[in-house]
């Protein structure tokens, strides 16, 4: 099934938006934290984990059920790794769009083995008949199955051993309240602060063996969207560069360079970002706008824009949501040169 947020709207952006290679994944892995005190930013959520952990350690226990929310590449997948790595135990992990039937999961859950984690990244995006499904499996993991039809069907129960469910979803209001209700920790992942993005840039460049200097490493860390993943991405390309056009050093003139050729300027945003801000400046008089328009006019999916677009560009304040729908802010404007007129009522 297509993951409609892996697409982008611009070929020239696949440094940020396109979907995962297999090289880029490998390396990910590599880099990816196997402790939670080697986990960087996410301090409150990080305290609270910790205090979860240890008391399930204290008693003997699985963790309670965890639902991790936020956008895109801030450590959701990495924090469920952290999690088996620090109780023992082994990790399954899958993801919505890829469990189409109830059936599917009967094999997943009754081979899971006591205190195992069973990982569903996207889990918003299950469908209700398996979302249902779980409620049993989750309260008093037991999965009742459905055999034949009509006059012959008949119920078969599965005992399933004690499991620790971790979902990850970007878009948590689309989660139902029954199935919310249900994880006992929920944990919303913010963006990262670029001191932050400085210290997993770091870390990543010594693990991958990279030369830098302390300004190539900020450089990267401002341009990178609060996201982790973009962040080493990026410090990926501007390697390439270095290696090629360069002494294979990176320093903060060979990350500009480097980044401005990918069409990433200063403060991140990239050519798929300027044509979401100067559509609504340019098509719609600076909005309000629904977002179905905009993603009409972008010739792009609704869910791309809000999944990858819209939140950097709703945290450095640049548009609003407001009753009507998409609107620029001053500090937009200013970006494009123009001096703010709109103001919106916030919902």
């Amino acid at each position: 099934m297509e993951n409609k947020r892996e697409k982008f709207i611009d070929k020239s952006d696949e440094v940020i938006r396109h979907d995962e290679t297999e090289d880029d994944l490998i390396a990910n892995i590599s880099l990816r934290p196997k402790y939670l005190g080697d986990f960087i930013g996410q301090n409150e959520l990080k305290e609270s984990l910790s205090i979860a952990l240890q008391a399930a350690k204290m008693r003997n226990e699985p963790m309670e059920h965890i639902l991790f929310s936020g956008p895109p590449g801030l450590g959701k997948t990495s924090l469920a790794h952290i999690i088996a790595n620090e109780m023992g135990t082994k990790l399954t992990a899958t993801s919505g769009p890829a469990i189409e039937r109830a059936g599917d999961l009967i094999g997943i859950m009754t081979n899971l083995g006591e205190g195992d984690i069973l990982f569903i990244d996207e889990i918003h995006r299950l469908s209700k008949v398996v979302e249902e499904f779980i409620y049993p499996a989750m309260e008093n993991f037991q999965i009742d199955f459905l055999v034949d039809k009509g006059p012959y069907a008949k119920t078969i129960k599965f005992n399933l051993k004690r499991f620790t469910l971790i979902g990850a979803t970007t878009r948590s209001g689309l989660l139902s309240s029954p199935l919310r209700d249900r994880f006992g920790l929920l944990s919303h992942l913010e963006f990262y602060s670029p001191e932050e993005l400085e210290e997993i840039v770091k870390r990543s460049a010594k693990l991958l063996g990279i030369q830098f200097d302390k300004e190539g490493a900020i450089e990267i860390a401002r341009r990178a969207r609060g996201t982790p993943r973009i962040a080493n991405r990026l410090l990926r390309r501007v390697r390439d560069w270095a290696d090629v056009k360069s002494d294979g050093k990176i320093t903060r003139l060979s990350t500009v360079k480097a980044l401005t050729s990918h069409g990433i300027d200063e403060r991140g945003l990239d050519r798929a970002d300027r044509r979401f801000i100067e559509t609504i400046n340019t098509v719609y008089k600076g909005g309000p706008v629904g977002i179905e328009a905009i993603a009409s006019s972008l010739n792009e999916e609704t869910d791309t824009i809000q999944d990858v677009v819209e939140p950097y560009l709703l945290k450095i304040g640049f548009i609003r949501r407001t009753s009507r729908g998409r609107e620029l802010t001053d500090e937009a404007y200013k970006y494009l040169g123009k001096k703010g007129e709109k103001q919106g009522e916030l919902f």
